[in-house]
């Protein structure tokens, strides 16, 4: 049996109470009507890839850490979440031709989103 390593992960964004307006990471100012009435809000774990792209060198160093078997290609891009908004993230895939659009679940949060490719599409996310 596998253990869900995922349970209790959240990404912590924020909403104005006054004009709706999601935002991540949260602010308590709200970044369209520029009102400080932006509360916190826990948003969704699942989404569809908005937009992607592919990092094929090695970032510079420092900050860039390389693993000790080398840098692989990794892909990177935006989630549309259903909360009305659109995260950066690091996607983890098979195989970056399957990123088209593809429904993701959120794996890690530090130090930045990071999202997986899921097999069922059926999962309620924006189309």
């Amino acid at each position: 049996m596998e253990m869900d390593t995922t349970a209790g992960l959240a990404l912590a964004g924020s909403k104005c109470t006054k004009c709706d307006t999601v935002a991540f990471p949260a602010s308590s100012m709200c970044s369209r009507c520029a009102t400080p009435t932006a509360a916190p809000v826990t948003l969704s774990t699942t989404g569809r890839v908005w937009a992607y792209t592919v990092q094929r060198f090695a970032p510079k160093s420092p900050p860039y850490v390389p693993l000790p078997e080398g840098f692989r290609p990794f892909a990177v891009g935006y989630v549309e979440l259903p909360d009305g908004i659109k995260v950066e993230a690091i996607l983890e895939c098979e195989s970056f031709d399957e990123l088209d659009e593809a429904p993701v679940r959120l794996v890690s949060t530090s130090p930045v989103p990071r999202f997986t490719v899921i097999a069922d599409s059926n999962i309620g996310v924006p189309q």
